[in-house]
């Protein structure tokens, strides 16, 4: 969990640098045109586009894009046509790797990644390899230094239903089951709370930790995965150190 979520700040920070900004950019636009596709274009009544423009307002993707992208997604603009797939594999160590995929050329994605995974000592896996080790769950990620009281925040979270609430390092976790998510979202912020990161994610049930040269390679891994346009989402097992994190 808390490599996880160590994780999830670090590309929380990471995807505000220009240096990332095409890249998120792109996926978050994907992203808003198949949540449209799928499930219409009122975030009011679908959670996945709420999620997504809720991205897209974090990472100040102009409304003209974000516009776009909801019409391509609705057919009223020609677009890509996305196919949305998970890849499995194995990272430095055994870490286990899910990746989220959204692609209009299969063939050209599964080349890239395998590249990837080859590149820094891991290898692309069979479908179900390591799915069953994750668990698809609301994760909310609030600062300590935010202010809100620990004792007070716990007891607001579970009794509104979250399965766990953690204190990691400088920040507190809020697990939730995904049918749950929407109602503590709400909550959190009718009470004002200041949430950091607010995800629909797959949570692994045990992690592996890292060192040496192994956390060195899972990390860059971890970063090339991120920077592919095709990949939306990476999820993985590891555990390393605040200080190698960083």
């Amino acid at each position: 969990m808390s490599g996880h979520s160590k994780w999830a700040n670090i590309k929380h920070k990471k995807g505000k640098a220009d240096a990332l900004r095409g890249s998120i950019t792109t996926k978050i636009s994907r992203e808003i045109t198949v949540a449209a596709k799928l499930g219409g274009g009122d975030p009011t009544g679908n959670m996945r586009l709420k999620l997504a423009l809720q991205k897209a307002k974090e990472n100040n993707i102009p409304k003209d894009n974000i516009q776009r992208a909801i019409q391509k997604g609705l057919g009223t603009l020609e677009g890509s046509n996305y196919e949305e797939m998970m890849y499995e594999g194995y990272g430095p160590g055994g870490v286990a790797v899910l990746m989220d995929i959204m692609t209009d050329n299969r063939n050209r994605t599964a080349a890239d990644i395998r590249h990837l995974f080859s590149k820094y000592g891991g290898n692309l896996g069979e479908s179900g390899c390591v799915s069953w080790m994750f668990k698809n769950k609301g994760l909310f990620v609030i600062n300590k230094d935010s202010g809100v009281n620990e004792e007070e925040l716990m007891l607001l979270a579970l009794e509104a239903g979250a399965e766990d609430f953690k204190s990691e390092d400088d920040q507190f976790e809020i697990i939730t089951a995904p049918e749950d998510f929407e109602r503590i979202q709400q909550l959190l912020e009718e009470n004002s709370i200041q949430v950091e990161i607010t995800e629909l994610t797959m949570l692994p049930d045990t992690t592996i930790a890292l060192a040496g040269p192994d956390a060195d390679k899972m990390l860059k891994l971890m970063e090339a995965l991120e920077m592919h346009d095709d990949v939306q989402e990476v999820y993985a097992n590891f555990d390393i150190s605040e200080d190698l994190m960083q």
